[in-house]
């Protein structure tokens, strides 16, 4: 007789090859379309990947489902997850102790120490005192292993949320020193935070974890040849580049490794033995991309993000001791796609011309910043060359202006910056508008798969996350 697991692992891994990434998300079927009750004991958890889409709005999920479909002639993973009954699909309420729009440090921190701080602390409470992080506290009750992957610096506030503590976001050296011995597999960006010569205590960080064990990885061929359990990969030294930028560039292509990379080299690790495990996943610069009203960097993000995810779902397709979220810490300004020409008619052919977009808003404005003769006609061909558009005299005007810190006139104020200017011009051709270049308090989209996934349905309060992560691996 056969086995009936046999079966559905197959079910699983055939499902892989038809939706996402073309093979890459099997690892739902296994699991009941129904909550567990009362009745039926939890399945126990070994392992939860937190994965965050950060800064993501959720009609950003809409978009990139669109997109994806323009640019790669399929959908995307996680529009599959939440159409998955298996599935359980929820909102994340995201305000901080402080306000009601959340900053990554309160929002990360709410995750990892389970109390709603002030905005701009990493695990601290409003009378200063230190909140102890799950990292740390899971290291304590037992042999459980962290891991922390982003495109941000390592040891920017979402990572930092789930193993450090400090009173301010912006000490990053301080957050680089507690990971040591407490994250088992770091991977980013951020080598500045761990090199003497730059660090203002100068102390040889890297070395520090070299002689704990850690194999110290600054390439991308170096992440794939390790066969190491403990890593420390810091590939540039501030954030990852974005991804339309490092795709269209074969040098950083081939010395900085993608989300999904980092994010198969960590669980892989992982999943030897028998140990608890909690691993966070950030594509830290679809939040990045949102402040820059970029709507080609932020679908560029989102798009590697669901690759990660698709990997991540593939590698624990035929297990039934993995708990795979995903969600997003808070919105950020908020893009949609706006009716376009008589009865919305042009809207499609508008959205379509960000496929031919090559390079992010960052890139841009370093090139200008780096132009000898500054004018509008450089300006002009700068812009016409990146984004394959034509902006109106009156546009570029304004736009120059403003770079040169000038007076526009602009009656939003959050948009009175060169990145505001650019996202409006540009979405006179895409359609895509902006409320602003901040996060949002709009409550996020979690989606969840695997054992007790049913604790993240429904309406979900950040700062119980926590309570559920130590619940199911402490």
């Amino acid at each position: 007789m056969n086995d009936p697991n046999d079966t559905v692992g197959l079910a699983r891994r055939d499902w892989l090859k038809t939706a996402c990434l073309g093979g890459a998300a099997g690892f739902l079927a296994s699991y009941p379309a129904v909550a567990e009750t009362t009745a039926v004991p939890a399945k126990k958890v070994r392992g939860v990947v937190f994965m965050v889409s950060d800064g993501m709005s959720p009609g950003v999920l809409t978009l990139a489902e669109a997109y994806s479909k323009l640019t790669r002639k399929r959908g995307t993973c996680w529009w599959q997850l939440i159409n998955e009954r298996s599935s359980s699909r929820g909102l994340m309420d995201t305000a901080s102790a402080n306000s009601m729009v959340t900053d990554s440090a309160a929002a990360a921190s709410a995750w990892g120490g389970g109390q709603r701080i002030h905005n701009g602390a990493i695990n601290t409470d409003p009378t200063g005192k230190a909140i102890t992080p799950i990292a740390a506290l899971l290291k304590q009750s037992g042999s459980a292993r962290i891991g922390l992957v982003t495109t941000a610096t390592v040891t920017h506030a979402t990572p930092a949320g789930f193993a450090a503590s400090v009173p301010s976001r912006g000490s990053e050296d301080a957050i680089a020193t507690q990971y040591l011995n407490r994250v088992d597999v770091i991977l980013g960006g951020g080598s500045a935070f761990f090199d003497p010569k730059i660090r203002s205590d100068h102390k040889d960080l890297s070395g520090d974890f070299e002689k704990a064990g850690y194999q110290i990885l600054r390439q991308r061929d170096e992440l794939t040849a390790s066969a190491s359990e403990k890593l420390l990969g810091t590939f540039t030294r501030g954030h990852l580049p974005f991804s339309i930028d490092r795709d269209r560039n074969p040098k950083l292509a081939a010395r900085v490794p993608t989300l999904t990379e980092m994010a198969q080299a960590a669980l892989s690790r992982f999943l030897t033995g028998d140990q608890p495990f909690l691993l966070q996943v950030e594509g830290a610069r679809i939040d990045h991309a949102a402040h820059l009203n970029d709507i080609g960097g932020l679908l560029g993000e989102q798009l590697a993000f669901d690759d990660a995810l698709a990997a991540v779902l593939e590698i624990a397709a035929g297990r039934d001791d993995i708990l795979v979220i995903a969600t997003s810490d808070h919105g950020n300004a908020n893009p949609g796609l706006n009716g376009m020409g008589a009865g919305y008619s042009e809207s499609t052919q508008h959205f379509e011309r960000i496929a031919r977009f090559n390079a992010s808003h960052e890139r841009i404005f370093a090139e200008w910043n780096k132009l000898k003769k500054r004018d509008t006609e450089e300006l002009s061909a700068l812009i016409t060359n990146h984004l394959q558009l034509s902006l109106k005299p009156r546009e570029i005007e304004a736009l120059y202006e403003i770079l040169n810190e000038r007076k526009v006139v602009e009656w939003n104020h959050q948009l009175v910056k060169p990145e505001g200017l650019l996202g409006q011009f540009i979405g006179n051709h895409t359609g895509i508008g902006w409320t602003g270049t901040t996060h949002t308090t709009d409550p996020t989209l979690i989606t969840a798969t695997g054992p007790q996934s049913a604790r993240f349905a429904g309406m979900v309060k950040n700062s119980d996350v926590f309570g559920h992560l130590m619940e199911m691996l402490g």
